[in-house]
């Protein structure tokens, strides 16, 4: 048997290794292929070794770790190959030889000895802590430090106050034996740096487009979040880019995703990062690519921008990029091959053929790429939440004093987010949660988001006339209990300085009030500044309905503050509902006693993450108490203890009226 005439370039010993390690192996026995959900055919133009590239929809379909993926010849039996996914040799850093640095009036120039043969593609400058510049940087290259050839002019490199950052200056990879920077210091003094590091080169990996969707858009307390589907799952995204009209701007971004994390969901950073556009001495340079080089599970990914003070970003869109992989396999003859994918019962194969991996992945192949997916007759459509049990044990809600019925837009895997009624009135973990239909339970997982949404709180003047060098704002929530967790505000002021100071009153078990802090903060405005907003955090979530604001100002005129918000954060409830089901579906809360609730659908988290979730919203509120536990919750500190008192008064006096019409002993 021979290769393909692509083949035919490599070595005589490499080839004949090969073909005996193919012969040795395979083919191997024959398969069922109705065990599998999907097949996809693969026309081989000649006998030889063959590249498969995966589609990104082989990789939906397939396991992550393509433990379930399998190859057939023309006559069905098992043919055997090579997983390849080519990642790049990720660039390291190296120091100098010797670093020298000279003070010119306008400039700064550090000349490098590097003392390294190694493709050098760029710089990285170190700076003390807490420092702020933007600077114009030139670089130099020389084999004899005699005569210099320009590798890159006027590169900007800065670091930013609010985290953005960007201390490397990248330039056409090269062996350098010497390297001069020159930073320009022409319009803002000169940086001491405190040394600089050597970027080797990497080694490169092919890349395929990748179109993303942005599913949902937020913006609050000084960033932008950003949801975006990337249209499959399993794959290996390379990169994120953002697609902005701003003209000038630097930010800090975040990747991540959803993960699961103590028996609910929450956001994992993958990267940090920055992007930028920037201008330095007229001329605009930008960076708006964030590598992240990871496989993503689920199909779902977080972009958290960092705005900081700063107007949000216009974000047109987010495309990216993502790594190819590719199957091995030896062709003993030309024709139609069978590739299969979603089987998640299999073990995955074991093939004798790890010894040769480098030497298969990086010999001369024919590159193909598999038909259309196409499902198995004997299958339905693929479900990934197949395992996911539709309901769990019963469930007594008569200790639950609230309900809210979920109003479905379709069947399938769900997520409803809490509103605020839910949050008020739910245990502060939200251990009392149940979604219930017919008295039995479904199963859920919780899901803490990084979007906050904002609640206007209604300011009233609060001051204290004994205490005339005291301000004090009244705030009122919608509703008692909402867990914010911060406050902002703007002020009309121009120049102030203030301790700001955020209470609440709260009653004890005796019913009288007393001040409890939530929050402190110190709130800063100079002439000239662009106008802002003003936060203070909550240590701890406020219990009553109304909070207190207050400053010292001591012998200043008072600030005048304004459009007051409170956010709170996000949470999320993810379940599935029966498609057949025509029973109402409630979510009820309100039960302090309630213990947090363990489900099995923990164990299959990886599957809800892949599922595409319909947003659901909730109805109007049910109080499930009776009148007298209406009346009783309506009441607090003292009021309480005398509705009891009262309470108890009366059934006193008419057990004493009984007693008295009751026939007297003879």
């Amino acid at each position: 048997m021979k290769f393909g005439s692509t083949v035919r370039g490599s070595s005589k010993l490499t080839a004949g290794l090969l073909l005996a390690a193919f012969l040795f192996v395979g083919p191997l026995r024959a398969l069922t292929p109705n065990e599998w959900r999907f097949s996809q055919a693969i026309d081989v133009p000649a006998n030889g070794l063959i590249r498969v590239n995966l589609p990104a929809e082989t990789l939906d379909a397939a396991r992550p770790d393509l433990g379930d993926v399998r190859i057939l010849d023309s006559a069905g039996r098992e043919v055997p190959f090579l997983i390849d996914r080519p990642m790049p040799r990720r660039e390291s850093a190296l120091r100098s030889q010797e670093l020298r640095t000279a003070l010119e009036p306008a400039a700064t120039q550090i000349t490098l000895t590097t003392g390294t043969k190694s493709l050098l593609k760029g710089v990285t400058f170190e700076t003390p802590p807490g420092s702020e510049f933007i600077k114009a940087v030139r670089v130099e290259g020389s084999h004899d430090s005699a005569t210099w050839l320009q590798l890159a002019s006027d590169k900007p490199i800065f670091r930013m106050a609010g985290g953005a950052a960007n201390p490397s200056v990248s330039f056409p990879e090269g062996i350098w034996e010497f390297l001069r920077l020159t930073i320009d210091d022409s319009r803002t003094a000169a940086v001491p740096f405190r040394g600089v590091l050597l970027q080797v080169a990497e080694t490169n990996a092919p890349v395929e487009p990748l179109p993303i969707t942005i599913k949902t858009h937020d913006e609050s307390l000084g960033v932008t979040r950003l949801a975006i589907d990337l249209g499959a799952t399993n794959l290996t995204v390379a990169s994120l880019r953002i697609k902005t009209s701003d003209p000038l701007f630097a930010r800090q971004v975040t990747i991540a995703v959803p993960e699961l994390a103590n028996d609910g969901l929450c956001e994992q950073t993958l990267c940090t990062g920055s992007v930028y556009r920037v201008d330095v001495s007229g001329k605009v340079e930008s960076r708006l690519e964030i590598p992240i080089d990871a496989q993503i599970r689920g199909r779902e990914m977080i972009v958290l921008i960092d705005n900081g003070d700063s107007p949000p970003l216009v974000i047109n869109a987010v495309d990216g990029a993502r790594r190819v992989t590719r199957l091995v396999f030896l062709a003993r003859e030309a024709g139609r091959y069978q590739l299969l994918s979603g089987n998640s019962q299999c073990s995955a194969p074991r093939y004798d053929l790890l010894e040769l991996g480098e030497q298969l992945k990086s010999a001369a192949a024919i590159e193909v790429r598999p038909a259309s997916l196409i499902a198995s007759p004997d299958y339905r459509s693929p479900d990934n939440l197949a395992a996911f049990p539709l309901t769990g044990a019963s469930i007594d809600v008569a200790a639950w004093k609230f309900r809210k019925p979920i109003q479905l837009p379709k069947a399938g895997a769900q997520q409803v987010e809490l509103d605020p009624d839910v949050l008020a009135r739910a245990a502060l973990d939200q251990r009392d949660l149940r979604i219930v239909t017919q008295d039995r339970q479904l199963p859920f997982l919780l899901e803490h988001t990084s979007i906050s949404r904002s609640l206007p709180l209604t300011p009233t003047s609060a001051n204290d006339p004994k205490k005339p060098r005291l301000s004090r704002w009244s705030l009122k929530l919608p509703q008692a209990g909402v867990p914010i967790a911060r406050i902002i505000c703007a002020a009309r002021s121009a120049l102030f300085q203030r301790e700001m100071r955020l209470w609440e009153e709260v009653a004890d078990e005796r019913g009288d009030t007393f001040p409890r802090e939530l929050g402190r903060g110190t709130w800063k405005k100079v002439p000239g500044e662009t106008t802002r907003e003003f936060a203070i955090q909550l240590d701890v979530a406020p219990k009553s309905g109304t909070l207190f604001l207050e400053t010292e100002n001591g012998d200043n005129p008072p600030i005048d503050l304004h459009d007051f918000n409170g956010y709170y954060p996000v949470t999320r409830l993810i379940f599935k509902a029966a498609s057949d089901s025509t029973q109402p579906i409630w979510i009820y809360y309100g039960n302090p006693e309630a213990a947090s609730p363990r489900y099995d659908v923990t164990l299959i988290a990886d599957q809800l993450l892949r599922a595409e979730r319909a947003s659901t919203t909730l109805g109007a509120q049910e109080n499930m108490g009776s009148k007298t536990e209406r009346i009783t919750q309506t009441l607090s500190g003292s009021a309480r203890y005398i509705f009891w008192g009262v309470l108890g008064v009366v059934v006193v006096a008419l057990l004493l009226l009984i007693s008295r019409l009751l026939p007297k002993a003879q």
